[in-house]
């Protein structure tokens, strides 16, 4: 006999509690927008790393519930030596100068089930164009895209995703995971709530029979934060 899966506790009326509209304040100082040329070099540069056709992409976090190409084929695909984690500071976006937040991102260490995406090899490039606008879109950032090889029932695939690099990235990494609920409950930007973030994504992999630990009990910590306003 399977257990019944518990509900989640962070449901949309208490993420509805945590949006309030912020303007969009525009780039901030340190941060310079990627332009069509910038694009196009950087898309030439990962399809020429791609290390063997088709491209695929690995999706952990918003890509999964909010795509921005039509995935020619998809498969559940795990990243070892990677895990989920809220470390990139958000002072735009999702969080403000006051209030900020945090984004989620692959971090070293442990690993992670996601989605497999392969690109229409007709439509790949320009997939690949509104991914960078889309996940990379100030030049300081631009080196938070790599390979890296995820297992999928059929065997080791190539996939591009996209990490909190060492570089060009402001991180919080080992923060307490109560710390981190706190942030997420709390920091809201013109994009929308870090708590609307946390619930599409843990829904979205538990609609896809997946279940990160720390997601889950992010949830419900972030809930329970929420509720005692």
């Amino acid at each position: 006999m399977t257990a019944r899966r518990q509900p989640m506790r962070l449901t949309p009326d208490l993420v509805a509690r945590a949006f309030r509209p912020v303007p969009d304040p525009g780039p901030r100082e340190g941060q310079t927008l990627i332009d069509d040329t910038d694009v196009a070099t950087l898309v030439a540069s990962l399809l020429a790393a791609c290390p063997a056709d088709p491209v695929w992409i690995f999706a952990y976090g918003s890509l999964i519930w909010k795509p921005v190409f039509a995935a020619a084929e998809t498969r559940r695909a795990r990243a070892r030596g990677w895990h989920r984690s809220f470390c990139i500071e958000l002072a735009g976006w999702r969080g403000t100068p006051e209030v900020p937040g945090l984004m989620m991102a692959l971090a070293p260490g442990g690993s992670c089930t996601g989605l497999a995406f392969r690109l229409d090899e007709g439509t790949a490039a320009d997939d690949l164009a509104g991914l960078v606008r889309r996940e990379m879109p100030f030049r300081e950032i631009l080196g938070n895209a790599r390979w890296i090889t995820v297992e999928a029932a059929d065997g080791p695939l190539p996939a591009l995703t996209f990490y909190a690099s060492p570089t060009g990235t402001r991180t919080s990494h080992g923060l307490p995971l109560e710390t981190v609920a706190h942030r997420l409950a709390h920091a809201c930007g013109y994009a929308g709530s870090c708590a609307e973030y946390l619930h599409n994504t843990v829904a979205h992999l538990e609609a896809e029979g997946i279940r990160d630990r720390n997601l889950w009990r992010l949830q419900r910590l972030v809930a329970a934060e929420i509720a005692g306003w």
